[in-house]
């Protein structure tokens, strides 16, 4: 009998380098970032280079000196290549292949990789391949020579190798194809943003930085079903499911994907639909992880999109997640938010804390109602029932007394009708 050959997936080896422009900037924390990007692609970093330098070098991002000693590490470690923790123009990525005659690969590039292998949905996969056109197509020569020289990795999913070989007219007019669809995608998104214009239900966008624990509270709360892992960018596609508060009304929570510091702006661009789901929805639910050290910057990157995306005068509520993982404070504060709660998606803790602060951002947009409907009128309660908040409900002789909170154009519509 022949014996079976397992054959296993070679990881890529990488070597992580940055620059530190000034004393006490963030890179450490944004290459150990970069470290569980790699990780999440699917490479094992084998080693690490900052370079403290004024700014990043013009020509190939690092001096040098550092080029010589990246080199050398390469040797030693065995690395397939490099990845940068900033986007690299044309001429870094095609100088620093020639240096170090090995693959280089920056943050952009590895961000792109990821979403190409997370999204499920037609609009999504639309999205992550018009973004990494638009990257690659300045960068055509150079990937040209390093996939050649690699057979794969990091960087060939998605439009795959086969795209890369295109001469830049092709894909231009595959850009422009793409550009159509998600034109056509966006129209459709746009009719059903509308559709829940009218329907008056609220929407409550879900956003916060990248594996936060916003996929695993929409599946706490709803039972969407969405995947849960612990790694960055776990789900793409944005989903919304219908909930129902304490109160009886109706709700519908979006989920976003996921932020991170130096999000590429070929990803803000494509993704625009998807990401201004938070700019027309009625209340932001911002999920920020509470056991990770690097909470506050990682809400200032969150704050810093939204402004990007022209989100601005929204309700916030804020939940503090992962309260059941050792350490965690409950005492954490975010001035930006209109109300602060603490939450553990994965126990379900604070969570009654949570719909009822959603329920009392929600009555702040509307109007309090007591009225008595003669009982001909009585269908009128159940429009209250769908789209508001009913308090009281009392049969009398005269007919039903409700106290109630409603959106005001309904309210008004009601009471006008009801006199």
């Amino acid at each position: 009998m022949a014996e079976l050959i397992e054959l296993k997936q070679e990881k890529e080896r990488v070597i992580l380098v940055g620059v530190s422009a000034r004393e006490g900037d963030d890179t450490e924390n944004s290459m150990k970032e970069l470290e569980e990007l790699a990780k999440t692609a699917g490479a094992v970093t084998v080693g690490a280079v900052i370079q403290n330098r004024e700014s990043v070098h013009p020509a190939t991002y690092v001096g040098k000196g550092k080029i010589d000693e990246i080199k050398e590490l390469i040797w030693e470690t065995d690395a397939d290549g490099i990845i940068c923790d900033d986007e690299l123009t044309p001429a870094q990525m095609n100088n620093l292949q020639e240096e170090l005659d090995a693959k280089v690969m920056d943050r952009t590039l590895l961000i792109l990789d990821i979403f190409a292998g997370r999204a499920k949905t037609s609009e999504g996969k639309i999205q992550v391949e018009l973004a990494q056109l638009k990257y690659r197509q300045s960068r055509l020569t150079g990937f040209g020579r390093a996939m050649s020289r690699l057979g794969g990795g990091i960087g060939t999913r998605g439009p795959g190798e086969k795209k890369l070989e295109m001469d830049r007219r092709l894909i231009k007019n595959r850009i422009a194809q793409l550009s159509r669809e998600l034109k056509e995608v966006r129209k459709h998104r746009e009719i059903t943003r509308e559709q829940r214009l009218r329907t008056k239900i609220p929407v409550i966008a879900i956003v916060g930085y990248t594996n936060a624990g916003k996929s695993t509270l929409l599946n706490t709360l709803t039972g969407a079903g969405v995947l849960e892992e612990d790694q960055l960018f776990a789900t793409l596609d944005p989903t919304t499911r219908n909930l129902k508060l304490p109160s009886g009304q109706e709700i519908l929570l979006t989920d976003t994907v996921g932020f991170i510091r130096k999000l590429p702006h070929h990803l803000i661009e494509a993704f625009k639909s998807t990401l201004e789901e938070a700019k027309y929805a009625d209340v932001i639910l911002h999920v920020v992880d509470a056991s990770n050290p690097q909470m506050e910057q990682q809400m200032y990157t969150v704050y810093e999109t939204l402004r990007g995306l022209e989100v601005v005068d929204k309700p916030i509520l804020t939940a503090f997640n992962k309260q059941d993982k050792e350490g965690v404070s409950g005492t954490a504060k975010d001035f930006q938010a209109d109300e602060v709660v603490f939450i553990s998606a994965k126990t379900g803790m604070g969570l009654d804390r949570l719909t009822e602060s959603l329920e009392q951002i929600l009555r702040k947009g509307k109007m309090a109602i007591e009225h008595v409907y003669p009982y001909e009128e009585a269908g009128k309660i159940q429009t209250i029932r769908k789209y508001g908040e009913l308090l009281e409900e009392e049969y009398r002789e005269e007919g039903v007394f409700v106290r109630a909170y409603v959106p005001v154009d309904i309210g008004k519509e009601l009471l006008g009708k009801g006199k």
